[in-house]
């Protein structure tokens, strides 16, 4: 099962919709909310996560993903909402129970 950080710009009960496929953790979980995106990335990288779900949309402008070994889904969404999000859990699971790990992946 893949080890996932769920980004605070994303409402912290998405992990209960998707906690049937992966393990899943929020930054007030860590105790990361003070880490910025670099460190916070480091910090994953250290701990053994396999992907952060964010919908920080510059993440691959702002950091050089391809250095780490864990994967980046970054959501397109017009807004933070839970119910704005809520329509793109089953894509979301489907990138978490795919055998392979991909680097990046941009769900809309």
């Amino acid at each position: 099962m893949k080890k996932v950080l769920l980004d605070e710009n994303l409402p912290a009960k998405l992990k209960y919709r998707l906690q049937d496929v992966c393990e899943i953790y929020t930054i007030n979980d860590k105790g990361w909310n003070a880490l910025e995106n670099g460190d916070l990335i480091n910090a994953m990288q250290e701990d053994g996560f396999d992907y952060l779900i964010s919908s920080d949309k510059n993440l691959q402008f702002q950091q050089n993903l391809s250095k780490y070994s864990m994967g980046f889904i970054v959501l397109n969404v017009l807004n933070n909402n839970y119910e704005t999000i809520l329509p793109l859990v089953d894509k979301i699971k489907k990138v978490l129970t795919n055998q392979l790990l991909l680097k990046l992946t941009v769900i809309e």
